[in-house]
């Protein structure tokens, strides 16, 4: 059975408080499926610049009350029985999303998975813990979120009377997005799909508005204009695929070596601590790494495993290696 209708529970301290980076955790909740019910804990004046985008996805708000020293643990609390009593009440919601590490939370989704619930889990990877990632039917580290944004056009959308603003540019950037985070297995979506996608993201979208009378023609444009989607006729029935040709023509021509590597490196940690994660997992950083550069082998640059290169850049200074309290490396960004 497909599953397509989420429930979203958002910890404002672990999401960071960004506008940007909660823009991105719906919308990768939106490719999924529909976002039916959103709520968001510990929200205070200090993210007034979430109103409009709370607002515009008709997101629930709990305040952050500050009273003793439990009030995280009240907040935590009130998301678990929040999530149980939708899981009750609402059998239109078949996924969860909870964007949040804490262990805490493991009871909660073992409690959902045994009532036929999807589970997705979302949180940074400083604070993930590794008992809630492994209970949860899929998890996604938050700087992975946002890193597939990076280096790509962000979608313009301005309020103008209801009339569309969108590029054509901006909405094939869209939907190579989409494309790239299928998970099905498949390596397409159906024409009729990909515009059920688009719309959860943009309720406002019209192929009419791009001077085309019907989606599938809309898409042919874009195909042969940006050459980075394929479409393709399967029995009367549009197939749309990411063109993995193009994907590649954009990596970077040189290949890292001991002279620049850790220049590249170092500009992909900067990266991260723009987005405002001042520690990750040395696995995000190598995940981030390998997009740009998909042949990249630590061994080619003369080390054995990928924790050398990191105590590299920290006699640089570059990073400060810690370990958290399951023993894992992370790493501070200086």
């Amino acid at each position: 059975m497909e599953r397509t209708n989420y429930a979203l529970f958002v910890d404002l301290e672990n999401c960071g408080g960004k506008s940007e980076t909660l823009q991105d955790v719906i919308e990768k909740v939106k490719i999924r499926g529909d976002i039916l019910l959103g709520k968001v804990y510990g929200y205070s004046e200090s993210y007034s610049n979430l109103k409009e985008l709370l607002l515009s996805n008709t997101f629930n708000v709990v305040p952050s009350i500050r009273w003793g020293y439990n009030q995280k643990n009240n907040l935590d609390i009130q998301l678990v029985i929040d999530a149980l009593e939708v899981a009750y009440k609402n059998d239109l919601i078949d996924c969860f999303c909870i964007v949040s590490g804490d262990s805490d939370y493991t009871p909660l989704v073992g409690k959902l998975k045994s009532m036929g619930k999807y589970v997705l889990g979302i949180s940074r990877s400083e604070v993930a813990s590794k008992v809630f990632i492994n209970a949860c039917s899929e998890f996604i580290f938050l700087e992975r979120v946002t890193a597939s944004r990076s280096g790509k056009k962000t979608v313009r959308r301005q309020s103008n009377g209801g009339a569309n603003t969108t590029s054509a540019e901006d909405l094939n950037a869209l939907i190579v997005r989409i494309l790239g985070d299928l998970d099905s297995g498949d390596d397409y979506l159906y024409a009729s799909e990909l515009k059920k996608t688009v719309s959860r993201l943009m309720p406002e979208f019209d192929e009419r508005s791009f001077g085309f009378a019907s989606f599938g023609k809309l898409l042919l444009m874009l195909a042969q204009k940006y050459r980075s989607i394929r479409v393709v006729d399967d029995n009367h029935s549009l197939k749309v695929y990411l063109n993995e040709t193009e994907t590649v023509s954009i990596m970077p021509e040189a290949a890292l070596n001991r002279n620049n590597w850790k220049q590249v490196f170092s500009d992909a940690l900067q990266k991260f601590k723009e987005e405002g994660f001042d520690r990750v997992n040395p696995s995000i950083v190598k995940g981030a790494i390998q997009q740009d550069y998909p042949d990249f082998e630590e061994k080619d640059l003369g080390y054995s495993r990928f924790s050398d290169l990191m105590r590299e850049l920290e006699r640089d200074h570059i990073v400060h290696v810690e370990m958290d309290e399951s023993h894992s490396m992370l790493l501070k960004i200086l």
